[in-house]
């Protein structure tokens, strides 16, 4: 399915506004954009949309020219040409109905043309408690069945799974862990799984060059990190909801400390690394994360805005606005892809929402 919508392509910088809390968390139908905009909206440059009525997506994945896109109550759609396919997946455990939980990251396998593959993360609940777990998928006859687990027992709560997996240039599988809200302290603890990001072989085994012994911890001291992307040269950065506003951008290093909860914003403690950008009194609340050319796209859900942000000039602006909220970015080639978010009961859906659509990135240059 192909039709048109507009949208704003704003080129401003991040220099006003404020508002409280740093999660994606806030009451159902609040919309961080002017209702008298609109007109103003519908006035600016084409966007395409690729496909529609998508039921809270949570992550984008391209093999070739076809789509898999993963959706938080547990189905995987298939986008290829104007054939949209919603096919189910069975996984081992009940998916948690908690907020924000549900069926998150998922990450098509390297030789996901000849495997049929792919990984994923959601949150369970069972007799002692809530967790995320890893888990390997096999895609047969189009329906996903959950086959090996890789990881289990990530912490987990009302909110803040993390949830992002992505599969790094080192060809290892990447995954942020949230602090699972009720003890925020467990991301300075070693020993946890929570308030992380992991890094797995793709069996489920702990790299020989993780930072520390016998443990897939590849960082510490994160809040509820749910974007990760990787410049040219292999730096990863990672994007985090901070706590009031604060959200932050992080240039991630194996073994170093980012500092949650002991520091945030322009706080620094010895042994803990500051966050090379944060939104100050602004809200984004970041979630998926793309590169291209030096240049990362952050998918912003409260921010209701797609958002380029420099990391040389540590600058930002917004460059799509006006589709509320947004979850998930990938970029192929020149062509960026992006989901909205606005079925997940905290926005305001429009008809056919949500959608994924596809942008030039040369518009916003």
């Amino acid at each position: 399915m192909k039709s048109f919508s507009y949208v704003m392509l704003a080129m401003l910088m991040v220099m006003a506004g404020c508002s409280t809390g740093g999660d994606e968390t806030k009451p159902a139908g609040e919309v961080n954009q002017n209702p008298e905009d609109k007109e103003a909206i519908a006035q600016a440059d084409q966007l395409e949309v690729i496909a529609e009525n998508l039921e809270v997506p949570w992550s984008i994945n391209k093999s070739g020219e076809t789509f898999y896109l993963s959706e938080r109550p547990g189905s995987i759609v298939k986008v290829e040409g104007d054939t949209t396919e919603r096919q189910k997946v069975f996984l081992k455990k009940e998916l948690s109905q908690a907020a924000e939980a549900g069926f998150l990251g998922f990450v098509l396998a390297p030789d996901f043309e000849q495997s049929n593959k792919a990984f994923a993360y959601y949150t369970y609940e069972n007799g002692t408690g809530q967790f995320n777990r890893i888990v390997e998928l096999n895609l047969n006859n189009g329906e996903w069945v959950e086959g090996k687990l890789l990881l289990d027992n990530i912490p987990s709560g009302r909110f803040h799974h993390g949830g992002r997996l992505k599969i790094g240039p080192d060809g290892k599988l990447y995954a942020t862990a949230g602090d699972a809200a009720t003890n925020p302290e467990i991301a300075q603890d070693l020993s946890s799984l929570g308030g992380k990001i992991l890094r797995l072989n793709l069996d489920g085994s702990i790299p020989a060059d993780n930072p520390f012994e016998n443990s897939y911890v590849y960082s510490y001291g994160h809040r509820n990190p749910q974007g990760l992307a990787w410049s040219e040269n292999g730096t990863l950065y990672a994007s985090e909801h901070g706590p009031s506003a604060l959200d932050e951008i992080n240039l991630i290093q194996a073994g170093k400390n980012y500092g949650w909860p002991e520091i945030t914003g322009d706080a620094t403690k010895q042994g803990m690394e500051a966050p090379i950008f944060h939104s100050g009194r602004d809200t984004w609340a970041p979630s998926g994360m793309a590169e291209h050319e030096g240049k990362l796209y952050l998918a912003t859900l409260r921010g209701n805005a797609l958002r380029e942000f420099d990391p040389a000039a540590k600058a930002t602006r917004e460059v799509v606005t006006g589709l509320g909220r947004i979850r998930d970015v990938i970029v192929d080639g020149e062509d960026l892809y992006f989901i909205s978010n606005n079925t997940d009961g905290r926005g305001t859906p429009s008809e056919g929402d949500d959608k994924l659509y596809r942008v030039k990135i040369d518009r916003f240059r």
